[in-house]
């Protein structure tokens, strides 16, 4: 039975009301898995889709996600299910956007839905403050696959210089955690009042820092998975009388969603889903002028050999560019976009890399293998079964009837996994090393 702490009853007894009791058994229950799929393959993992979420489905049990091949190809997202609301918010309010920051972006669950969910031609910029979270956010962004994609890993007040930058901001905020209690004990030892004032504090701190950068009439989606008023109503209030905005309502397709003046609730006993509040506003306030013109000194140098674009799919309008040995990828129409963010920011992913020249060699990298803009035809790849594949993501060496000297794309049921250095009679994976399956997983 969980222990809760006291001031924690009293507040969740004043939210819930009569419907206390059956909160306070959602929380004992056990909770359910929930996976977003990815649209770089075709898969249906269950008959039970999520409600607001039509990539969304719940399994009947929750798997060894580890032992699966194609969770390490992102061919889908192991994500909360309440979370997913966000694609009716996008699919409603910014579909149309060209420019979208999601400013507390790790570990990549709302930034793999905004990818998939935002139009080909939209920018999405994905930041994360802690180096380490922003670095699993980096390596979810690479397997999700999408191009229009760049992870920086800065603080919010950095985000000033972009004055009337983007047309959509979202704000996944530190909070309290109050909704995770039954996936996360840790969460409930260390969750006090003082620590919501605390957190109360920090999102409004964050709020102020990125507001500028948000242009006039553009979106802001504030999100926390937590249930006090604090952190949830009473911030969207603020924002709207000390920041300038309205308030925006989302068509909702289950009436399970406790619908609020500021926001929508789900709540365990009632969705199937942690706990999770989201709200959408429109910016009404106007920005002092932004004298900044969004432009770089720096200058990527363009190449014009056309054997890197082979590796593409050539309906793609690509600028193919060398930076230090490296050779990268970018949307020909964004490319000052890209260029700007690198000078600014502190950027961990920005470009699909296609690989590196060394002398004579050419190693083609995995963002180029697990890309969606990958061309099959052209690259040599060799289909394997699943105990070849855990081994080649142990890092182990897997055996090739291939004798030819040559890079091979390594696939699992069509999907692409990454690359070995084939040498004839033995071949160098080369995966990369901090990915690898380091879980004894017993292989046949």
């Amino acid at each position: 039975m969980l222990q809760l702490p006291d001031s924690f009853i009293s507040l969740s007894k004043e939210i819930f009301k009569e419907e206390y009791s059956d909160f306070l058994n959602a929380l004992e229950s056990k909770s359910p898995t929930s996976i977003r799929i990815n649209d770089k393959i075709d898969l249906i993992p269950s008959n039970e889709q999520v409600n607001w979420c039509k990539t969304g489905f719940y399994l009947n049990e929750r798997p060894l996600f580890t032992a699966d091949p194609l969770f390490h190809g992102g061919a889908y997202y192991v994500q909360e299910a309440s979370s997913m609301f966000l694609h009716q918010v996008v699919k409603q309010h910014f579909s149309e956007a060209k420019t979208v920051l999601d400013l507390c972006a790790a570990p990549g669950g709302k930034s793999t839905l905004l990818a998939q969910t935002l139009g080909e031609d939209c920018l999405l910029i994905c930041n994360e403050i802690i180096h380490s979270r922003a670095q699993i956010l980096t390596e979810n962004i690479i397997k999700w696959g999408n191009l229009n994609t760049i992870v920086t890993n800065n603080k919010p007040i950095d985000f000033k210089k972009f004055t009337n930058y983007f047309d959509a901001i979202v704000i996944d905020a530190p909070c309290s955690g109050e909704g995770m209690f039954r996936k996360d004990n840790k969460a409930i030892d260390e969750w006090s009042l003082h620590n919501i004032y605390k957190c109360v504090e920090r999102q409004k701190n964050i709020l102020t820092d990125i507001w500028d950068s948000l242009k006039t009439n553009g979106i802001l989606v504030y999100s926390t998975c937590t249930y006090n008023y604090y952190e949830n109503e009473n911030n969207i209030a603020w924002i709207c009388e000390n920041l300038g905005a309205e308030n925006l309502s989302v068509e909702c397709n289950d009436n399970k969603i406790t619908i609020t003046e500021y926001g929508y609730r789900f709540y365990p006993h009632k969705t199937k889903g942690e706990g999770f509040f989201i709200s959408v506003l429109r910016k009404t306030s106007k920005n002092n002028i932004s004298t900044h013109k969004h432009k770089s000194n720096k200058q990527f140098k363009s190449i014009s050999n056309t054997d890197f674009s082979t590796y593409l799919k050539n309906n793609l309008d690509l600028k193919i560019i060398e930076q230090d040995n490296l050779i990268k990828a970018f949307p020909s129409d964004r490319i000052n976009d890209f260029q700007f963010i690198e000078s600014q920011l502190n950027c961990l992913y920005n470009g699909l890399l296609i690989g590196e020249t060394k002398g004579r060699d050419f190693i083609p990298s995995i963002q180029l293998a697990l890309s969606k803009q990958i061309e099959r035809n052209n690259i040599a790849s060799y289909e394997i079964d699943k105990t070849n594949a855990l081994k080649y993501l142990k890092k182990e060496q897997i055996n090739l009837s291939i004798q030819e000297k040559k890079y091979v794309l390594i696939c699992y049921k069509g999907l692409s996994l990454g690359w070995v250095k084939n040498l004839g009679n033995r071949n160098n994976n080369l995966f990369p090393n901090n990915w690898k399956i380091r879980m004894n997983i017993p292989i046949e």
